[in-house]
């Protein structure tokens, strides 16, 4: 790692589509256990779709992870466990503005504005299922440092394909 890069990028990570799949019949999605020591949460059927060698795999990124889910506060006491990730910075989202709204009818994700904010000018990637090429140029314009806004297929969630193309990127923005 470079001494002199500064601070490390923020990957912003989503739950629902990247980490738990959906949109395909439930018989078509593999299912899992938790992560050894995992309690939480363990009612809700989707869980079972979380793989929790994501954990491994988010862990071995040169980033620092964030919550940035409508879970909220939950994704620690219930996802992270499950994968075996310590407690996580967790983005809080702020009630909508007049400006939020507008920019969700021109296409903009509502957590857009949020995470820009959030990331206070540090390189961030931020994988989602919801997002857009709005989105992507939004933040190209909006954000002064290094950005990635990476949509994941959720109907297959994170694959080989994603880790290895975040790996690139976090390599490649000098973190």
């Amino acid at each position: 790692m470079t001494s002199s890069a500064g601070p490390r990028s923020l990957l912003f990570l989503d739950v629902d589509g990247p980490l738990i799949p959906f949109g395909l019949p439930p018989d078509r999605f593999p299912t899992y256990q938790a992560a050894q020591g995992a309690v939480g949460g363990t009612s809700n059927p989707l869980l079972s779709r979380l793989n929790p060698e994501h954990g491994r795999r988010l862990a071995a990124l040169r980033c620092d992870l964030v919550w940035a889910t409508a879970w909220e506060h939950e994704a620690n006491d219930v996802i992270a466990p499950w994968l075996g990730l310590p407690q996580l910075p967790v983005v809080e989202w702020p009630e909508p503005s007049d400006d939020d709204l507008r920019d969700e009818r021109l296409g903009l994700n509502w957590k857009t504005r949020a995470l820009i904010t959030w990331a206070a000018g540090r390189p961030f990637a931020w994988i989602d299922d919801e997002v857009t090429v709005v989105d992507q140029m939004w933040v190209r314009q909006h954000h002064p440092g290094p950005a990635l806004v990476h949509r994941v297929d959720p109907q297959r969630g994170l694959t080989d394909a994603d880790y290895e193309f975040l790996s690139g990127w976090l390599e490649s923005s000098g973190q």
